[in-house]
């Protein structure tokens, strides 16, 4: 069967709403480089969009998978429990960066994490509210969607508006929404916007959570000032609010820390992850501290397929290998190298206004004019189409679309990184 029918007969049984990023069919995958049917190979600076930081088709994690096979395929945790889903818990326990003793859910989505994690926090704290930011994703269930600023495509007609839910604005430095440099600001962004915030939004009396990424994923790779978690940190435990970090993209090791929250030295109540938890496998946890986690009463929680077995025991191996393997000195060293490449292109072209990120979590966000900042998400989607018919795989991001962002698997290799900052490279040279 050629490429062509197979995106005909994609056309003819599959709805239009399920939109395709980029042109590729999928043959085959492993670590950082995947191949069409036609057998043509590209550099992964995708990963399942955050999915594969420990490659794909690791062996270790496959191996695992193989094994799960043999044994059982579902049981339903709420019949029968098993071992893989009491040990995945027991493993994020220790490492999720919450204070205290701490319990941990399984589910199977991010959206899926976030809902679960709000649920909590509403249940523990008796109060509705919820703050979110601009620019943040947290999925596409009716809850995810309310809760996610970009309007198309995630929520245009689709009915994602819910009482009880507020948006603050996001302390976006390269674009401040209060027309101040950092630091001279002195983040203001964080306790002085709360104070005027509570008196013209909502009190803190009613507002359960705030939950934060701590570095924004589809919100383009935005990061805040150091001082502002610490700021927000503090603010949620004056008002008895339950601090939510949503690290669905961030986590298992994305920004050369296991966790994005660990470059701020600060901790949340409640974590949600998911993405590259499963190796590959669709799974999510939910980690907070146990008398939150405990505040629902029995059955309150769950689903069917929550910690399936087999993608239980692939995220056991996937941390497993991200200890056994130095997988965050790893990515720490992309990073720096990554980093390196496109400061450097940032010095070439104009067109690149800031490169931003943790780690290997890096953008680029790419703008008209450097001076007034103009976005040219045109100019984004041409250098990842460029990317794409050169042989590198990468996506753009971004509320306003202009960002072109890197999620390599974190086991690529020197050369394959190069290759592909180099095709990068010679899209902005033949487009910027």
């Amino acid at each position: 069967m050629t490429v062509q029918q197979l995106w005909e007969r994609r056309d003819a049984a599959i709805p239009r709403g399920v939109g395709n990023v980029t042109p590729l069919v999928l043959a085959k995958a492993e670590g950082a480089l995947v191949w069409d049917p036609d057998g043509n190979q590209y550099i992964d600076f995708v990963g399942g969009i955050g999915v594969n930081n420990v490659g794909h088709r690791h062996p270790k994690v496959v191996a695992a998978i193989r094994r799960q096979l043999d044994e059982y395929l579902h049981g339903c945790f709420h019949v029968s429990i098993y071992e893989p889903y009491v040990a995945l818990a027991e493993k994020i326990n220790a490492i999720a960066p919450c204070p205290g003793p701490k319990k941990t859910m399984l589910a199977n989505s991010g959206a899926e994490a976030v809902e679960n994690a709000v649920k909590i926090a509403r249940y523990a704290t008796g109060k509705p509210g919820v703050i979110c930011f601009e620019g943040g994703f947290h999925g596409r269930t009716l809850l995810g969607m309310a809760l996610t600023s970009k309007v198309l495509p995630y929520k245009y007609k689709l009915g994602a508006h819910l009482q009880a839910i507020y948006r603050a604005q996001y302390p976006y430095c390269y674009r401040c929404p209060w027309g101040k440099e950092y630091p001279s600001c002195g983040v203001s962004c964080g306790r002085e916007y709360f104070e005027d915030y509570f008196k013209y939004n909502t009190h803190p009396d009613e507002v359960a959570a705030i939950i934060i990424e701590p570095i924004l994923g589809e919100g383009g790779f935005i990061a805040p000032p150091f001082e502002y978690m610490h700021q927000l940190r503090q603010l949620c435990e004056e008002h008895g609010i339950v601090l939510i970090a949503d690290e669905v993209q961030s986590g298992i090791g994305r920004t050369g820390k296991m966790f994005a929250l660990e470059h701020f030295g600060v901790q949340a109540d409640i974590v949600t992850m998911a993405k590259s938890l499963g190796g590959g496998m669709p799974l999510s946890a939910i980690c907070g501290k146990a008398a939150l986690m405990d505040s629902v009463h029995p059955g309150g929680l769950g689903g069917t397929y929550g910690g399936n077995p087999v993608a239980c025991a692939a995220a056991l191996a996937v941390l497993e290998v991200i200890e056994q393997e130095d997988i965050l000195a790893r990515a720490e060293d992309l990073g720096i190298n990554a980093r390196r490449t496109l400061l450097a292109l940032q010095d070439r072209f104009p067109a690149i206004g800031q490169m931003r990120g943790l780690g290997p979590m890096l953008a680029i966000e790419l703008v008209s004019d450097p001076v007034s900042k103009q976005p040219a998400p045109e100019l984004a989607k041409q250098l990842t189409a460029y990317c794409h018919a050169h042989g590198l795989l990468v996506l753009d991001c971004g509320t306003l679309g202009n960002n072109v962002r890197t999620l390599m698997p974190l086991v690529i290799t020197d050369e394959q990184l190069q290759q592909g900052m180099d095709i990068l490279a010679e899209g902005m040279e033949q487009l910027g």
